[in-house]
């Protein structure tokens, strides 16, 4: 066996494709017998998954274990940062919540910290042949190079390779990344073995004259281009979705999504904006709520504040506008909270102590706690019986009698409220569409008639499976496999 080896992916941007390679050198690594685990050190997110060992993750190292074929564990990402304001987060360390903290706070804690990434990625190392680790946002962010742990700080201390990722499809590419290294110390640039372009359209000859003055500028070579992948879905880290879904059929659901200031694990949408009869709209501060079959209500990290939000553009008078002409309404996790009477928060788990009236369209209260209920569910939905599976991140405590005709009936035991009209439906369930027989039940719920069964777990891996075939066909593998310094097994 192998000598397990470490390599590091950083991007000269956020959103370079960071997330995009290292899923794809994992499957990449993995078809070809290569025992390979995700890693990064500190995520900043509010999209996150619960692992199998009962932790909390970033989402997108979710799918990274995926792309392995391993269950997820909490040492994948050790550190995540769930921001609650602009100055704050709740500071995540193996994946359980330990303190609130604003960025000054977090800044001294970073020494601490870098112990519990350290001993994360130690273990992975024993146990891997390959681990393929994801920076954060970029290492020429030199007003946060002190005490780094999330990029170049961690390269160092490992002493692990780093390519350098860039988005060509935003312009600039060969400015972002030369000017990237220019921003690196001599030891950092060193460290840097080669660039990969992400998002390539058109001909490569005409691209061709600038790789070879930048192979020639940094005496590093370029591993290969990436093309555009039309129509390729793959959860996002944090940031909602800045592309569509094309070919919809002609008859569909309308469904819209307020998108909250602090939106949480909105890829519980992913699965409605790749159904074919579906079509999904997030609508921002300042839009109308427009008219629709469907009203979801998201998860929140500060549920009392995003709900203010909510009132304060107009959302409240127009659900209840909706639901007077027969509209369906669904509340997930925070969004199942806001649907009650009153939300309370007398310790300040997500701001300043205190309770905020809720929409009032069920019968309940919640009470937000520090202890945050961490599961990975199965179970059926009140509609159809259809079965349904996801899991559970949430601090608060719903009690009232809503309670008393729940939405589903998990494992563990009743979960969420429908109401008596059968309009309403509530449950701290995410995940609520990825499930076939799930998402059928509840679109015909909603409204639409012959609704198609779609198995978003299937088309996830065709996902990662088309990303992996691009890296197979784009880059250089045997320049890959040479930084990791492992080799194929044998078949």
């Amino acid at each position: 066996m192998p000598t397990n080896k470490t390599l590091m992916i950083q991007g000269t941007t956020s959103d370079a494709g960071k997330s995009l390679l290292v899923t794809a050198l994992c499957r990449w690594l993995a078809r070809r017998g290569v025992h390979v685990a995700p890693f990064k050190p500190q995520n900043m997110a509010l999209n996150s998954a619960v692992t199998a060992d009962g932790g909390e993750i970033g989402r997108a190292q979710a799918v990274q274990a995926q792309a392995c074929g391993l269950e997820t564990h909490t040492d994948m990402n050790p550190i995540l940062l769930k921001p609650n304001s602009d100055t704050g987060a709740q500071v995540i360390i193996h994946g359980r919540a330990i303190s609130e903290m604003d960025a000054a706070s977090y800044h001294d804690y970073k020494r601490t910290a870098r112990a519990a990434v350290l001993d994360s990625h130690a273990r992975l190392a024993q146990r891997y042949d390959a681990v393929i680790v994801e920076g954060a946002g970029s290492p020429a962010e030199i007003n946060l190079r002190h005490n780094d742990i999330a990029n170049m700080g961690f390269a160092e201390a490992v002493d692990c390779p780093v390519i350098l990722v860039a988005d060509i499809d935003r312009g600039g590419v060969f400015a972002h990344l030369v000017g990237t290294l220019a921003l690196l110390s001599e030891s950092e640039r060193a460290r840097v073995k080669g660039f990969v372009i992400n998002r390539f359209r058109g001909d490569i000859s005409l691209l061709e004259p600038g790789l070879k003055w930048l192979e020639q500028e940094t005496g590093k070579p370029v591993l290969g281009v990436l093309p555009y992948l039309q129509d390729l879905h793959l959860e996002a880290e944090d940031a909602l979705p800045r592309e569509t879904v094309s070919a919809k059929a002609a008859t569909t659901l309308d469904v819209v999504v307020p998108a909250l200031p602090r939106i949480s694990n909105h890829t519980d949408f992913d699965a409605l904006r790749l159904h074919p009869q579906v079509t999904l709209r997030f609508v921002g501060p300042g839009e109308t709520p427009p008219a629709a079959d469907l009203i979801i209500l998201p998860g929140s990290k500060s549920v009392r504040a995003d709900l203010a939000w909510l009132r304060d553009q107009g959302w409240e008078t127009a659900i209840r506008r909706h639901l007077r002409y027969g509209g369906k309404l669904i509340g997930i996790c925070g969004g199942f909270q806001m649907l009650g009477r009153a939300i309370h928060d007398p310790d300040g788990i997500e701001g300043e102590p205190g309770s905020s009236n809720g929409l009032g369209l069920f019968d309940m209260e919640t009470t937000l706690a520090a202890e945050k209920q961490l599961r990975n569910v199965q179970g059926t939905l009140a509609l159809d019986d259809a079965p349904v599976s996801g899991y559970e991140i949430h601090a608060g405590v719903s009690t009232g009698p809503a309670l008393q005709r729940p939405a589903l009936q998990l494992a563990h035991g009743p979960d969420g409220a429908l109401s008596d009209d059968g309009l309403i439906l509530g449950t701290y369930l995410h995940g609520l569409f990825d499930t076939p027989s799930a998402s059928q039940a509840l679109l015909a719920w909603a409204g639409l008639a012959d609704a198609e069964p779609l198995d978003y777990f299937a088309l996830r891996d065709a996902a990662i499976e088309r990303l992996a075939d691009a890296v197979a066909q784009h880059l250089d593998g045997a320049g890959l496999l040479e930084l990791i310094q492992t080799k194929e097994m044998p078949a």
